[in-house]
C-alpha cells in the first residue's frame, strides 16, 4: 500500500460518522451560504487563536488579500516578506497593488530572518508579512518592536501554523491580524477551498467583511468594490467536527517529527529542520534539505520508487520567480539562504496516524538513497 505523504482517507474514515451527520444537517437545511454553521465556526477559530474576531472567507489568499485591503494598502506601497513560501503570499500583496519586498531566511527553521528586516524598511513600507513556515512561528517579538517603532502593520501568514505557539499564544492572535488556510491538506482541512481572518481590530474585521461581500453590509447597496469571497456553509461544518481533533493531530505530527530527529540524527548529507524553543510547532510538514538539488532528487525519486509520499518545497525562491524577474524594473535581491533551498528542500511524510514502523521504513530509504 505503501506510505503516503498525507493520509486524509484515515482521517475521514476516523470521523466518518460525524462528518456525514454535519453535512447531512447542511444538506437537509439548505443552508449553504452563510448562516450559523459559518457563524459558529468564526466564534470557535476567534475562541481557538485568543482573538476578539474572525472572519470567515474564500481561502487562504483571499484572507491575506482582504486585511491589506481593509488596512488600505495599496498602490505605492511595500509590504516586507519571506522569499520562501507559496506563492499565494506575495500574488496577495501585489493583487491590492503593492510591491512585496523580500527578505533573507533563516537556515533549518526556513522562517523569515528578523535580524535582516530594518533594512529592508523604506518610507513606502507599510506592513510586515512574516509567515509561520511548515508550523513554526516566526520569532515575533523583535519583529514586533520593529514595526511598533515603525508604525507598521503586521500580517501573520499563519496558512500552514494554526495551533503553532509562541511563548504561549497562539499563532493567528500574535499581530494585528492573521490569515489562515483550510486546504484540504493543511492541518485542520476543509473539503475544498477555506479560509479565516483572525484579528482585534474591530473595525478592520469589518472592512474585511465588507469586502469579501461585494462591498456591501445592506444587501443591493454598495459604496465601494469589493469582492466575492465566501466560506460555505459546508466546509464550516466539516471544520467545526476537525477542530476538537486539532489538538491531538498536531501532537501526533510532533511525535512523528522526534522520531525522524532520532534516526536521521547525525545522517551525512542531509540537513534536518530546526524547532526553536519559544513555542510549539505544527509541523504542517517535516521537511530535510540536502547540499543539491541533484541530492534532492536522487532521495524523493527512492521515496517514489519504495513507494513513499514525498514532495519538494519549493523548487524555486519568489524573488527568483519569472513574474518578478521578466520586470525591467524589478532589482533581484542577492537572498542566499534562501537560494541555496532551491530544490533542495523536500517533505517526509508526517501526518497524524504515521506510527514508528513506517517512519523506520521511511528513514532506511533515505538513508539507503544518501549512502
Amino acid at each position: 500500500m505503501g506510505i503516503p505523504l498525507l493520509d486524509l482517507k484515515a482521517q475521514y474514515r476516523e470521523l466518518q460518522s460525524e462528518l456525514d451527520a454535519a453535512t447531512g444537517e447542511v444538506m437537509a437545511n439548505a443552508a449553504f451560504i452563510g448562516g450559523p454553521k459559518v457563524k459558529e465556526l468564526e466564534q470557535a477559530i476567534a475562541s481557538y487563536c485568543g482573538t476578539e474576531h474572525a472572519v470567515a472567507c474564500g481561502n487562504g489568499t483571499d484572507a491575506l488579500f482582504l486585511i491589506m485591503a481593509a488596512a488600505g494598502i495599496g498602490r505605492s506601497d511595500e509590504v516586507i516578506t519571506t522569499p520562501f513560501t507559496f506563492f499565494a503570499t506575495a500574488e496577495a500583496i501585489a493583487h491590492v497593488g503593492a510591491t512585496p519586498v523580500f527578505v533573507d531566511i533563516e537556515p533549518g527553521t526556513y522562517n523569515m530572518d528578523v535580524t535582516k528586516l530594518e533594512a529592508a524598511i523604506t518610507e513606502r513600507t507599510k506592513a510586515i508579512m512574516p509567515v509561520h513556515i511548515f508550523g513554526q512561528c516566526v520569532d515575533m517579538d523583535p519583529l514586533l518592536a520593529i514595526a511598533r517603532e515603525r508604525g507598521l502593520l503586521v500580517v501573520e501568514d499563519a496558512c500552514q501554523a494554526i495551533g503553532a505557539t509562541y511563548k504561549g499564544k497562539r499563532a493567528g492572535g500574535l499581530a494585528d491580524a492573521a490569515a489562515f488556510s483550510f486546504f484540504p491538506s493543511k492541518n485542520l482541512g476543509c473539503a475544498g477551498d477555506g479560509g479565516i481572518i483572525t484579528t482585534d481590530d474591530a473595525d478592520l474585521a469589518a472592512r474585511a467583511r465588507k469586502l469579501a461581500s461585494h462591498g456591501t453590509t445592506k444587501k443591493y447597496f454598495h459604496d465601494t468594490f469589493g469582492t466575492n469571497s465566501r466560506l460555505d456553509a459546508l466546509q464550516a461544518a466539516i471544520l467545526l467536527v476537525k477542530l476538537p481533533h486539532l489538538d491531538r493531530w498536531n501532537a501526533e505530527r510532533r511525535e512523528a517529527a522526534a522520531i525522524y530527529d532520532e534516526l536521521l540524527a547525525g545522517t551525512p548529507g542531509i540537513e534536518l529542520p530546526v524547532a526553536r524553543e519559544y513555542g510549539e510547532a505544527v509541523y504542517h510538514l517535516y521537511i530535510v534539505k540536502t547540499s543539491s538539488a541533484e541530492g534532492a532528487e536522487k532521495v524523493m525519486g527512492a521515496l517514489k520508487e519504495a513507494g513513499i509520499g514525498t514532495a519538494l518545497y519549493y523548487p524555486l525562491a519568489l524573488h527568483e520567480q519569472e513574474v518578478f524577474t521578466k520586470d525591467p524594473d524589478y532589482v533581484q535581491p542577492s537572498l542566499p539562504v534562501a537560494e541555496s533551498c532551491d530544490g533542495a528542500t523536500f517533505a517526509l511524510p508526517a501526518y497524524p496516524g504515521i506510527v514508528r514502523e513506517q517512519i523506520e521504513e521511511v528513514v532506511t530509504v533515505v538513508k539507503a538513497a544518501l549512502a
